[in-house]
């Protein structure tokens, strides 16, 4: 299976006992499933910062001025600056490595990435993010993040999956050592990939690549790398992927019998509304690919953007 892929985790997903509460909160895909394919990065901040476990409480308050981290039952008891301190440290430290993704805990004024509350005179809004996580974000903004329990939304889960794939395969496309040919060969194998998640970012990303020569070689890497982790971002719709199959199908119009050309008009179209998985086309797809080899359409990532064994795209 190759080499694991570097994934960063939230210490208490893997079942290590660093609640407050001396508790964990192991997710079962992350162990049962994803342990397989990604070398997990395990970071407990609070642990990290020298919080206690067992420990009281913390909470995210905010004080007119800013987002601070406090002890629930006692405000004046504020871990701040330890938390940023561990933090600055850790991602600095994340970011100089190839980390192709991150799992945080929900909710957690440390590690939550959404919906996290903030307390202000006795009332609590839902729009805080945890002090660690919100660092990791703006200082990796092509880092692929997502939240345990959104992995339990087949969409979401294949969306992170296949980001995580698709930054890990920049990295060894790159051998250590980014140049502009090796990015332009990359961005030819992705492709129908960007086309199916945000054909807006396919046309920026192609401009980038034409323009190549006004950027310096690190400015180029920098922006290509962000611009691909933010159009994979985006959620490949029914109505892109279709167009996606359709242009596949153009390759075939040569060797395929009428009948062929009808079955496979009819499968995608069945995909388009809703009756069959993407799975469908593209099996058959692949089958076509191997009886009438394209060498363009064999080295695009759109028909093979994680391993099969992963079962990711059974329902999409």
């Amino acid at each position: 299976m190759g080499d694991k892929i570097k994934v960063g985790i939230s210490s208490c997903l893997l079942g290590e006992k660093v609640r407050f509460d001396s508790g964990h909160k192991q997710s079962t895909y992350v162990n049962k499933e994803l342990r397989d394919y990604f070398d997990f990065v395990s970071v407990c901040p609070e642990v990290g910062m020298g919080l206690s476990v067992p420990r009281p409480t913390i909470r995210l308050m905010s004080d007119e001025e800013r987002i601070i981290l406090v002890e629930t039952k006692d405000a004046s008891k504020d871990y701040t600056d330890g938390m940023m301190q561990f933090t600055r440290g850790k991602v600095d430290e994340l970011k100089d490595t190839e980390m192709c993704g991150y799992i945080v805990c929900a909710k957690s004024p440390s590690c939550g990435m959404e919906r996290v509350k903030v307390y202000s005179n006795g009332h609590a809004s839902t729009d805080g993010v945890g002090l660690y996580t919100k660092h990791l974000m703006e200082t990796m903004p092509w880092l692929p993040v997502e939240e345990d329990g959104r992995l339990n939304d087949p969409i979401l889960k294949e969306n992170f999956i296949s980001r995580v794939y698709g930054l890990n395969d920049f990295y060894k496309s790159m051998e250590g050592e980014p140049t502009a040919g090796k990015i332009v060969a990359f961005h030819s194998r992705y492709k129908l990939t960007l086309m199916a998640h945000d054909p807006a970012s396919y046309k920026e990303l192609g401009r980038l690549v034409a323009n190549q020569a006004d950027y310096s070689p690190e400015e180029f890497y920098q922006a290509y790398r962000l611009g691909l982790m933010e159009g994979l971002k985006n959620r490949a719709s029914r109505k892109n992927v279709t167009n996606v199959l359709m242009h596949i199908q153009g390759y075939f119009k040569r060797s395929l019998t009428k009948a062929e050309k009808a079955e496979l008009a009819t499968v995608i179209d069945d995909y388009r509304t809703g009756i069959l998985p993407v799975l469908a086309p593209l099996t058959l797809l692949k089958h076509y690919l191997n009886a009438y080899p394209d060498e363009y359409l064999a080295q695009q990532q759109f028909l093979q953007p994680h391993p099969e064994e992963m079962r990711l795209r059974y329902g999409l």
